[in-house]
């Protein structure tokens, strides 16, 4: 089982959209048989396989054995994945990007689904897969955020310029910065 599925089939976001196939794939979390899928959920075994039938075509599960009960060949199911992810591209970009400068919400926008389709890419089969994922929150005045952003834009292509040779593993850096939605905690 991957761990993530990047979704870029819009019959694949159909098959997946349903709320009772959501939860049958929930339930196929570990190989299952549909009856034991119809009797967690309540449903008839043939309910359950119209479902599991579905997400099989769309590789979102798959028969992963088949065993004999009672003279009948039973299938085993397993989800494809841990977790889904839906391409940005399914609906498409409606309209254009008013900016597209670096300081723009679409640039960022664009950058986050770049990441999310190469990180989809990646080949989790690796045992060691070398990345990075760092998080945090920085408070600037209006009046030094131009400053923080100069002095971060300098910081990454120093590391650009000193790394960016065309020897070693090569490795995309992204960087969004953007605002905090204040809550009230």
């Amino acid at each position: 089982m991957r761990d993530v599925l990047y979704l870029e089939q819009i019959e694949q976001a159909e098959a997946l959209l349903k709320p009772q196939r959501i939860e049958v794939l929930r339930q196929l979390a570990e190989p299952r048989s549909c009856t034991e899928v119809a009797a967690a959920l309540d449903q008839t075994p043939q309910r359950v396989y119209y479902h599991v039938k579905r997400l099989v075509e769309a590789g979102l599960a798959t028969q992963v054995t088949e065993r004999r009960v009672r003279g009948i060949n039973e299938g085993l199911y397993q989800a494809s994945a841990r977790s889904y992810w839906l391409s940005p591209g399914l609906v498409g970009r409606l309209g254009l990007r008013r900016a597209q400068d670096e300081l723009s919400l679409g640039y960022l926008l664009d950058l986050v689904e770049r990441v999310q389709a190469d990180i989809a890419g990646l080949d989790r089969t690796r045992p060691e897969l070398p990345s990075l994922g760092v998080s945090g929150e920085i408070r600037v005045r209006p009046e030094q955020r131009q400053r923080f952003f100069d002095d971060l834009k300098t910081t990454l292509q120093d590391l650009f310029a000193r790394y960016g040779g065309a020897e070693g593993d090569a490795f995309r850096l992204a960087v969004a910065c953007y605002p905090k939605e204040e809550t009230d905690e």
